[in-house]
């Protein structure tokens, strides 16, 4: 590598260049991708309700604060109908002046116009939208599904051009502060897993659909993955300089070690990312292969570009000196910790080397540390009962389908669906759409509708007004009296005898499609996580136990974070802080992506530690002082890299789609949460309460004979 360099460096570069040039069409390439599977029961109540009554897309418009009786208004809107009817691809335009379907406002200061269409063709919603707003009103609001779905792909990409920009710049102003010229490796690693990855799904977009929401997904793990693994690899070469060794010894032993950790990492978050694939539904599984796609080229350049560009940089970067630790080996905290100082550890200094002000310190983790091992029992019960109820939030968790209510305050669309709402008492809970394989003329029919009418949480029944009574097929609406009834409704007409097959859908059918899809592979996702996560820990680290801790660990991490998410977006407690309107719900994909992206992340750091901390325990044999020095040797960059992702994810959080403010922040409180809390208290806690026990079932329970131990530069890796 370090005779490559320069090659290696062009060759990223180049790939980078094409990146930025030809990556960006992916933007333009990335299309709308069902969250369902078209096996689904939904699903399939849609194509055949299409087929008995093919209604088209329809754009909806409100004109307010107008007297619908005025001749001028009459006028407008008669001109913009005649307009409107001309236009390719309009199938009805309905309106109070020129034919049934008109509706006046509850305060008779507003009326509805609805134009149906053949299809949502970009030019076509734009174009009608464009006449709706020639009707002379104060305001003139145009939405409607069609509509609302082009605002939240739009919405989408900004968002990721706004959370990519932001995090960039505070990443940067971060780590040059940190790292001076050490800040060039991880920003460059970055930026370049970004490009190349959107340059890899720009060529896959030609073979298979990339939604809009893949970018947010690969471009919040480009930029936190490339940030963590150069880190990695840049402080252990730091580290090996600091000891001495020359920059081609450095560089070795870093790729090698510090390498292997990228691995074993990398591995993880690919195998977290390729099981959301076993969901089986087209959205995750267009995530699952951007997340792979991320992961995959992520590694390559942490340990090919990161290592190139640390061989040419190396002369300039600073150093870590090591700082030999002397305690007592067996320190353990109930013995007073042998004297141990959680201020500056007692250490030699190279006195001609540059440390770059990293001198080994307590810092913040081995504080925690300190107190963890102090009284382990106390701090693990207590902060597994925090985790608990921090969690205790989301078993009241409201989890529905992003519509119009999620978008920004700011976007017609939302305001449209709050004035329908308001005004016209529309959309309060979408209908629960059933189609049955009989006409409704029957008797048998006539009977099951009877029987419908007894459900509860029903508010209305009607059937659907144009479809033949003799006709194949019947389609019956039903009004629920909450949008959470609507999904118990659901339910109680799947279980009700019908005389004919039965198909039920609309938007609470397919919230509990999506719900039971998720339970049923749910089992499945966890053994393959499990099996393939455990396999990987195990063989950084030759413990089965350590395993099991670290993911129970990054089970009480979730919990907790999406029982703030609760609290801040369905509660709304975060809306004067984050700038949103709270809809009442968190998004129905939230909970698995988080799933996905803190168990990746948090056995990330877990991976990081660990292997230290293995290392650290083949030398001493003694569990709390391997904790406590493999803390204080990872703590540094650790800390480092955490905070570079909060503030990637907070980036993300300035979106304008609540669905990606909920990623960005969850992801920022887990890995807050992960580092400080569950790192710093809990895993020393646990480890310490274990001892011995951690290195079941290899040769390394044996303790130590020796009474002192020395902690220095080991070759661990990381």
């Amino acid at each position: 590598m370090f005779r490559f360099r320069w090659a290696v460096v062009a060759a990223w570069a180049v790939l980078a260049i094409l990146g930025g040039i030809i990556g960006g069409q992916i933007f333009d390439r990335a299309v709308a991708v069902d969250q369902l599977s078209a096996s689904a029961e939904s699903m399939r109540a849609k194509a055949r309700i299409a087929q008995v009554d093919p209604e088209g897309p329809l754009v909806i418009a409100v004109a307010r604060d107008v007297d619908p009786h005025d001749p001028a208004l009459v006028e407008s809107v008669t001109a913009v109908h005649e307009t409107l009817i001309t236009i390719p691809g309009v199938r009805e335009a309905k309106d109070l002046y020129t034919g049934p379907g008109g509706r006046i406002g509850a305060d008779e200061r507003s009326i509805m116009i609805q134009v149906e269409l053949d299809s949502a063709d970009p030019a076509l919603l734009a174009e009608v939208a464009r006449q709706l707003h020639r009707i002379r009103a104060p305001q003139v609001l145009v939405g409607g599904e069609p509509l609302a779905k082009q605002a939240f792909a739009d919405q989408a990409v900004a968002d990721a051009a706004l959370g990519e920009g932001v995090a960039l710049i505070a990443v940067a102003v971060l780590l040059i502060v940190l790292l001076r010229l050490g800040a060039v490796v991880p920003l460059a690693a970055a930026l370049t897993s970004v490009t190349v990855t959107l340059l890899a799904l720009t060529g896959l977009s030609g073979f298979v659909g990339v939604s809009e929401y893949t970018l947010n997904v690969v471009i919040l793990l480009g930029l936190g993955l490339g940030l963590d693994y150069a880190l990695l690899l840049l402080w252990r070469f730091r580290q090996e300089r600091g000891g001495g060794a020359s920059i081609e010894e450095a560089l070795r032993t870093a790729v090698s070690r510090a390498g292997r950790t990228v691995l074993v990492a990398g591995g993880t978050v690919g195998v977290a990312m390729a099981g959301l694939s076993i969901f089986g539904e087209p959205l995750l599984s267009r995530m699952a292969l951007g997340g792979a796609v991320v992961v995959v080229v992520t590694t390559l350049i942490a340990l090919t570009l990161a290592p190139a560009l640390i061989a040419i940089l190396a002369p300039r970067l600073p150093t870590v000196a090591p700082a030999p630790l002397r305690f007592p080996s067996r320190f353990a905290a109930k013995r007073g910790l042998g004297g141990l100082s959680t201020g500056r550890f007692a250490a030699k200094r190279d006195g001609g080397r540059d440390s770059g002000g990293d001198g080994e310190r307590a810092g913040v983790l081995g504080r925690l540390t300190l107190v963890a091992q102090r009284q382990p029992g106390l701090v693990a019960f207590w902060v597994t009962a925090g985790l608990v109820l921090l969690a205790v939030p989301f078993l009241g968790a409201n989890l529905g389908n992003s519509d119009a209510r999620s978008l920004p305050a700011s976007a017609e669309a939302r305001q449209l669906a709050a004035v329908v709402t308001s005004d016209y008492q529309m959309g309060r809970a979408d209908p629960v759409s059933i189609v049955v394989e009989s006409p409704s003329g029957g008797e048998a029919m006539r009977d099951y509708l009877n029987e419908l009418l007894r459900l509860p949480g029903l508010l209305r029944l009607d059937l659907r007004f144009g479809v033949p009574a003799e006709g194949p097929a019947t389609i019956v609406d039903l009004t629920p009296t909450s949008e959470l009834a609507g999904r118990d409704l659901v339910r109680a007409v799947r279980a009700q005898p019908a005389p004919a097959p039965v198909l039920v859908g609309g938007p609470a059918a397919e919230v509990v499609d999506y719900q039971d899809s998720v339970r049923s592979n749910l089992p499945l996702v966890l053994a393959v996580l499990l099996l393939a996560t455990g396999a990987l820990l195990f063989a950084a680290t030759r413990s089965l136990l350590i395993p099991l801790k670290a993911l129970l660990l990054n089970a009480l991490t979730l919990g907790a974070t999406l029982g703030c998410l609760v609290v801040v977006f369905q509660w709304g407690w975060g809306e004067p802080v984050l700038g949103f309107t709270s809809w009442g719900a968190i998004d129905l994909t939230t909970p698995v992506l988080l799933f996905v992206f803190i168990f990746g992340l948090s056995t990330d750091y877990e991976v990081f530690l660990l292997s230290r901390i293995t290392e650290e325990w083949r030398s001493r044999r003694d569990t709390d002082a391997a904790v406590l020095a493999g803390v204080l040797r990872t703590g540094p960059v650790v800390t480092t890299a955490a905070a570079c992702l909060v503030l990637v994810f907070a980036g993300f959080a300035l979106g304008g789609l609540i669905a990606v403010k909920e990623i960005g922040v969850g992801m920022a409180i887990a890995i807050v949460l992960d580092v400080t809390v569950v790192r710093g208290l809990l895993l020393p806690a646990v480890m310490s309460l274990l001892g011995r026990w951690n290195w079941w079932p290899t040769k390394l329970m044996a303790p130590s004979t020796s009474g002192h131990e020395t902690i220095t530069a080991s070759d661990s890796p990381a």
